[in-house]
């Protein structure tokens, strides 16, 4: 009998025993569970070497900040839903997750968040749909035992007031700006404050060098690089991309060279190099911030490979603004800007004999159009595109009051010209932009466009701040599209300080290129944030300037496959005019 009741006595305070407490790593290897549809490897999570410091991090008590400056392909999406998740089951607290708009949210929940938490028995049923104030449940808002979620957009400031948060994770903080209220990063932080072991955990894919808000974060860090071994001589070192070479020609051979001892490493040895990695931190006297520098040249998925990147850098190089996306997601470094000033007289001494109608280069194979609207003229550049270059074809006016019929007619006269092409097709404008951003003009704007969107003739109005280079308004019955126009200038100044992508015809007047270089990028900062804007020079006009963005913008919504447009050109015949008139057939009948 005292036998069995020992027994008894040892099983329930077996039962009231508290697991073991793992580390971050150790849970997530442990418990969670990836679903198909949100990784190319279902099932169970098996860590990456260089995740593992991470996700310890993250959960160790001793370190209030971790900052995670990363690229793609290294899983660090995943990295952050499994902190979240063992928040939720082992340390439930009020949670906030920051994500750029109201679009990532959702998208994160229910491509994320939802299908993981099902997926992992650890986590099903956990958070639930919460009620707001009005009794409808919320997409954002999810309670648990213990504590809440709130998956909260970086564009809706006024959201951050309502919350105290014990654990705040940041993800992709490059992509949200200052607003009226300053930066909702900070805004962010400030909702931490009551808790004494709060959790900050921001990561982003860096922008800007300037203004980013992960390269600052991490510049407060220890700042930890991750180191791999030297298969030959032993020497841990951190892959930067100067350490990556390749045969003239032939960049799917790429390979690493070691800067300790010169031999050259294939990518058959990466795998071990990387399993044998370690995070050395280069301000070790920072205490209470963690942060991780992590480029794509340590990543093991096959897309991954040194020689895809180097192939994938190849044609990126072609363009200043396909090679700051290399810079920027593939080896997470800021981008940095070539030049605040652009020299106007070196640009017009690259004047080319070129131009329309009858001097049109053989490169080009698409034209658009940037339409500025004045109070007295329309003024209007054509931009031929190539496949790589840009061709400035053509600047001119049209004389004459906005507001009456005949200055559209012209322009309409204008956007309906077709050129023959030298290889013996022909081109026509595949898309214009013609500004409706003065109140005065946009009705009349709206009403010439509304006709002509077949053609894809838009308008448009500029924004300032980190926006898409173009897309539709969203005000309902709109027919604006947006260009972002702080981003094109930034392609624009790339690509006329980077080499020569743009070119320009001879028959330009002095006037383009002063307008073209009539502002200069300055930095601000705003409410303790800094902020990139772009200036007018005193004294200069800018017409030349937004026509050119206009024309820049506008290309991205024309989606015709180059190679079937260059078939297009090479036609030997122009294709017969459409009839005037039409005849109908029913008086014959």
């Amino acid at each position: 009998m005292t036998d069995a009741l020992t027994i008894t006595r040892r099983n329930a305070l077996r039962a009231l025993t508290p697991p073991p407490r793992l580390s971050l790593s150790e849970w997530i290897e442990t418990h969670m569970r990836l679903p198909e549809g949100v990784s190319a490897l279902p099932g169970r999570v098996s860590l990456w070497p260089y995740q593992r410091e991470i996700a310890d991090a993250i959960s160790d008590p001793t370190l209030e900040r971790v900052t995670v400056v990363k690229s793609v392909r290294v899983g660090m999406t995943t990295l952050l839903t499994g902190a979240l998740a063992s928040y939720v089951a082992n340390e439930p607290a009020p949670i906030m997750v920051l994500l750029p708009t109201e679009a990532d949210c959702r998208d994160y929940t229910v491509s994320d968040l939802e299908p993981i938490f099902e997926a992992t028995p650890a986590l099903r049923g956990l958070i639930s749909a919460e009620a707001d104030d009005t009794g409808r449940s919320t997409l954002l808002s999810r309670r648990f035992p213990g504590g809440s979620l709130k998956i909260i957009a970086a564009k809706s400031p006024r959201n951050l007031r309502r919350h105290n948060v014990r654990v705040l994770l940041i993800d992709e903080a490059d992509a949200m700006e200052a607003g009226v209220e300053g930066s909702p990063i900070t805004l962010a932080e400030r909702r931490t404050l009551s808790f004494a072991n709060r959790k900050i955990i921001l990561g982003s894919t860096p922008t800007l060098e300037a203004t980013s808000n992960v390269l600052r974060a991490y510049a407060r860090s220890d700042q930890r690089v991750y180191e791999v071994p030297c298969p030959e001589c032993g020497h841990f070192h951190e892959i930067q991309w100067s350490d990556i070479v390749w045969p003239e020609g032939e960049p799917q051979k790429a390979a690493y060279v070691c800067p300790e001892c010169g031999c050259v490493v294939e990518e058959r040895h990466k795998a071990a190099m990387v399993q044998n990695g370690r995070w050395r931190a280069t301000q070790a006297h920072v205490e209470g911030h963690a942060g991780f520098r992590l480029n794509a040249l340590v990543s093991t998925l096959a897309n991954a490979s040194w020689g895809k990147l180097a192939a994938e850098f190849v044609e990126a190089k072609k363009q200043p603004d396909t090679l700051q996306v290399f810079v920027n997601t593939i080896l997470a470094q800021g981008w940095r800007e070539a030049a605040e000033e652009i020299d106007e007289a070196a640009l017009a001494a690259r004047a080319e004999p070129f131009g329309l109608p009858d001097a049109i280069p053989a490169d080009v194979l698409f034209v658009t159009a940037g339409v500025d609207v004045q109070r007295d003229r329309l003024e209007v550049v054509f931009l031929g595109w190539g496949r790589d270059d840009i061709f400035v074809l053509s600047q001119f006016v049209i004389w004459g009051n906005p507001m009456a019929d005949d200055v559209w007619a012209e322009l309409d006269d204008a956007l309906k010209t077709i050129w023959k092409h030298p290889k013996g097709g022909i081109l026509h404008v595949d898309a214009a932009a013609v500004d409706a951003g003065d109140g005065e003009t946009m009705d009349r704007v709206i009403n010439f466009c509304r006709p002509r969107s077949s053609r894809r003739v838009y308008a448009i109005k500029g924004a300032a701040g980190n926006r898409p280079v173009i897309r539709a308004s969203d005000t309902r019955g709109s027919r604006l599209f947006i260009v972002g126009v702080e981003s094109v200038k930034g392609q624009l100044t790339s690509r006329l300080s980077r080499g020569k992508t743009v070119r320009f015809s001879d028959s330009l007047e002095g006037r383009f290129y002063e307008e073209l270089a009539s502002e200069r990028l300055v930095m601000r900062y705003v409410k303790g944030a800094p902020v990139r804007q772009w200036e007018r020079i005193p004294g200069r006009r800018a017409e030349s300037l937004d026509c050119v963005v206009y024309a820049m913008a506008v290309r991205s919504l024309v989606n015709a496959k180059v190679e079937r447009r260059e078939e297009e050109v090479e036609a030997k015949t122009l294709p017969k005019a459409a009839p005037s008139v039409v005849k109908s057939s029913w008086l014959d009948r």
